[in-house]
């Protein structure tokens, strides 16, 4: 019984031991067991962050924007939501389709360097902005209808 566990035990750690002499070097070896090798870690810790703080590489958003003839069918598709289907039963989901439009607005005035002001408005105010911004898109070629 006692051969049987220890031949058992041999073959299920041996793989392990093999893998850990195979993979380690002798950096990757001292790395925890030392002060210098926590120091390294340390050390490569602190520029990784500052490699991350100072990344070159530009936002996604930047890169996810949308093209212009997207946003145009975008808009077309929420301005119809908007005056028909399912917006006219729950306000929910009018609410959710008027943030849409208002983004895609956004975004479209942003793709044609336009100035809009729809985030701080509310009420009656942010309907005549959007109207606003409609016209100043058409004005600019936008077919939104």
């Amino acid at each position: 019984m006692v051969v049987l566990s220890a031949a058992l035990v041999t073959l299920l750690f041996l793989p392990c031991v093999g893998m850990a002499v195979f993979c380690a070097d002798d950096a990757g070896a001292r790395r925890w067991w030392t002060r210098r090798g926590r120091r390294e870690i340390v050390t490569l810790r602190r520029l990784d962050r500052a490699l991350r703080a100072s990344d070159p590489v530009p936002s996604l958003s930047l890169l996810d924007t949308p093209s212009i003839e997207q946003l145009a069918f975008d808009l077309r598709r929420l301005a119809q939501q908007r005056c028909g289907g399912p917006s006219q039963h729950s306000e929910k989901w009018r609410a959710a389709v008027l943030r849409a439009y208002d983004e895609r607005l956004r975004l479209a005035c942003r793709a044609l360097g336009l100035v809009e002001h729809l985030g701080p408005l509310q009420g009656m105010d942010r309907d005549l902005e959007r109207l606003r911004v409609e016209s100043e898109l058409r004005a600019a070629g936008l077919a939104l209808r």
